[in-house]
């Protein structure tokens, strides 16, 4: 008996749950009844009701069926028309086709009604008989006119009802569909900021690597080179003594090489104290030609200078920029043919970096007329440009990128002396003295392009 008992208790529980959730189904129903008898009683006693009453039902009526209509709208596309899946492939299309067979089956009832209200309305007309066989008009027609204006009353607001539920999912599926890209671009984002700290990690090992190897390898290579100069100092035959000749020339270019190696690995990983100080660029090329001037002499190469009359002060590191002039006559001597004529030629530009190496037509290459005009406003913009223009020995088959790369040479075949660091040194100095560094080929035509700011410093590289 107790076991019956529960039983059912634990059925009346379940039905009171499950009508606690079709509450909105439940109360739909329950207004269109009350709705419906409300009509059902109009259209019965329509010979008794005067006119006042019969408006006065049909206004009850439809206040019924509009609470029957709002209440099973809701529950019915909210069953029919879920987007739980709307992240499934081809929801929107699924979603739209749905709306669609609803939007249709809404206007085929509502066509219905309108036509059986109509025809309710003929038979009063026709005075309770069809296709106006009757014996004339009844007296009161307002069950009539009330059913067909209850009929569009109540479709406009299914209509107003669906539009409104289907934009309102439309907005909840956009905002859902919005929510989810964010959290893929977040996701995206997070790869790519991971992606980017492991190419760091990766470079700034490499760097350490490259600074390490070198830095070890200046120990014993200074040891090589004591030994070869005290070996030089031996009575030797000739053979020996041009054995240790090339030994100690290939050591020195080891050396070169070694500290080139360890001064980009040294600016590449921002591990650098720039030490600005007012210099004049063309006293630092000068300076440079005539360091250099036992190179020059012994290439065959004709240097022509072209330097601007303008002032050319500029607010940057000494050594930095020394061994960037250096690095680019360097290059000139090493891969220009022999007998021609390199161009070195300074000058100075107003504008921004984008123009790049198209000084003004001034005097000696200088900035145009007119550059004193608005000094003051202008003086952070004005560059001072270093171009060094050779004619290359050799079939020049390469882009920029590739010749600033580490250990990239133009010269394919390797016939010259270069190790391929020259204009990659110079590509990071000119970055981390906060200018840029740029190539143009025309032909045969080389030309290497520095252009620093005036009035601005980067203490750090870039």
């Amino acid at each position: 008996m107790a076991t019956k008992l529960n039983d059912m208790l634990n059925k009346f529980d379940d039905f009171m749950e499950t009508l606690l959730k079709k509450r909105t189904l439940v109360a739909g129903c329950a207004l269109g009844i009350s709705g419906i008898f409300i009509f059902y009683n109009m259209i019965e006693y329509r010979a008794e009701y005067p006119t006042e009453q019969s408006v006065f039902f049909g206004v009850l009526g439809n206040l019924f069926l509009a609470g029957t209509v709002i209440f099973l709208i809701r529950y019915f596309l909210r069953e029919r028309l879920k987007y739980q899946e709307w992240e499934a492939e081809g929801f929107y299309e699924k979603w739209q086709e749905s709306f669609g067979k609803v939007e249709k089956r809404m206007k085929r009832v509502g066509i219905l009604a309108l036509i059986a209200a109509v025809c309710y309305y003929w038979y009063l007309v026709s005075g309770g008989a069809w296709l106006g066989a009757g014996n004339g008009w009844y007296s009161n027609l307002a069950s009539g006119y009330i059913l067909v204006v209850t009929v569009l009353i109540q479709f406009i607001l299914c209509r107003e009802l669906f539009l409104r539920y289907k934009n309102k999912s439309l907005d909840l599926m956009m905002e859902k569909i919005e929510e989810v890209n964010r959290k893929r671009l977040d996701e995206a984002l997070e790869i790519e900021r991971a992606s980017r700290e492991k190419v760091s990690r990766s470079d700034q090992l490499r760097v350490d690597l490259i600074t390490n190897v070198s830095h070890d390898l200046k120990t014993p290579l200074t040891s090589m080179v004591g030994y070869i100069e005290l070996i030089k100092k031996e009575e030797l035959s000739d053979v020996v003594r041009d054995y240790i000749d090339v030994i100690s020339a290939r050591a020195e270019k080891l050396k070169e090489m070694i500290n080139s190696l360890f001064s980009l690995a040294k600016a590449s990983s921002g591990n650098v104290e720039l030490h600005k100080e007012k210099i004049e660029l063309n006293r630092l090329v000068e300076q440079t030609l005539a360091d250099m001037d036992d190179q020059i002499r012994g290439s065959g190469l004709q240097f022509v200078k072209q330097f601007t009359e303008e002032n050319t002060e500029l607010i940057s590191d000494n050594a930095y920029f020394y061994r960037i002039c250096q690095n680019l006559v360097e290059n000139a001597l090493k891969y220009s043919a022999k007998g021609t004529r390199v161009f070195v030629k300074t000058s100075v530009r107003c504008g921004g970096a984008e123009n790049m190496g198209s000084a003004g037509t001034g005097k000696n290459g200088g900035a145009a007329d007119g550059e004193n005009e608005n000094a003051g406003a202008e003086a952070d913009r004005r560059h001072l440009c270093l171009e060094i223009t050779n004619t290359a020995g050799y079939y020049m088959d390469f882009t920029k990128e590739d010749i600033v790369e580490r250990f990239a040479r133009g010269d394919k075949a390797r016939s010259s002396e270069g190790n391929g660091l020259g204009l990659a040194i110079v590509s990071t100095y000119a970055k981390a003295l906060g200018g840029e560094f740029d190539i143009r080929i025309d032909c045969d035509q080389f030309k290497a392009c520095v252009e620093m700011p005036v009035g601005t410093f980067t203490a750090g590289l870039c």
